[in-house]
Formats: C-alpha cells, structure tokens, sequence
C-alpha cells in the first residue's frame, strides 16, 4: 500500500499544478489529477504558494478545509469508481449524479458518507464499516 507522507502528498499536487503551468508532460495519474485541481480554481492560489502550505496547518474545527485532503478524497472517489469498490460504488455514483446534477456535486456527496465512515471508524481502517457509508448513501437518495 503506497502511504505517503502528508510533505510527499502535497509535493505530489505542487509538482502537478506546476507542470501544467509550465505545459510540461504530465502522466495519465497527473492528468486526472491535473482535472481535479482545475475544477477546484479556489485551490489554485495555494497550489502557487509551495513555501506558505507546504507544512500548513488547517484548523477544521474554526471551519477552515484543508484542500489537500479534499482533492485526495476526488482522487480516491476515482480509483474506487475504477474497480467498483466497495459494491456497486458505480450505480450509486449514477444514481447521484442525476440526483445532484453532475458528477463533481456528486463527488462531494460520496465525500460526505466515505468521511462519515472515516469518523466512525475513528480513522483505524480496522474498524471501518462500510454499513456506515451505504446508510449515508441511502438516506441522501432517500431511501
């Protein structure tokens, strides 16, 4: 399992922010990444800024959201969207991206129910329980 460090993640976004600045080759992981930094132009100036986020410190309980953490969570939206993980991820992101009128409104709302299932399982993959994302799921659709 690849885990990098947060300083590794984060030079991961900056490298790519600034290869598409420069127009520079980019790899079939950095161009969807690239596509998910360039729906999100409000990240853009701490995608310039290297020196200041880097090492920042987002302090989510006064309402700041750190932005590396949310175009991680696009990214792994995608990969579980790749292999249909867990179980009909694909049928449930149809189903909302019809309900929330498009496919990034319905990225934030899996966002919603895969961070619900984090917090639940107090970010120990060993008490994850993906009952907890299908709930959350079913009561955005509504049913």
């Amino acid at each position: 399992m690849f885990t990098p460090s947060q300083e590794q993640l984060r030079n991961f976004f900056f490298d790519i922010f600034e290869k598409h600045k420069l127009n520079q080759m980019l790899s079939s992981l950095e161009k969807q990444v690239l596509s998910i930094i360039l729906q999100h132009p409000e990240y853009h100036e701490i995608l310039n800024n290297r020196h200041k986020y880097l090492n920042y410190h987002w302090n989510n309980s006064s309402g700041e959201f750190n932005p590396f953490l949310h175009l991680s969570m696009h990214l792994t939206i995608l990969e579980q969207l790749s292999i249909n993980q867990p179980d009909r991820i694909r049928e449930i992101f149809d189903k909302f991206v019809l309900k929330y009128k498009g496919e990034h409104n319905a990225t934030h709302e899996l966002m919603d129910c895969i961070a619900e299932m984090l917090i639940k399982g107090n970010f120990n993959p060993e008490n994850y329980d993906v009952n907890i994302f299908y709930n959350c799921v079913n009561n955005k659709l509504g049913i």
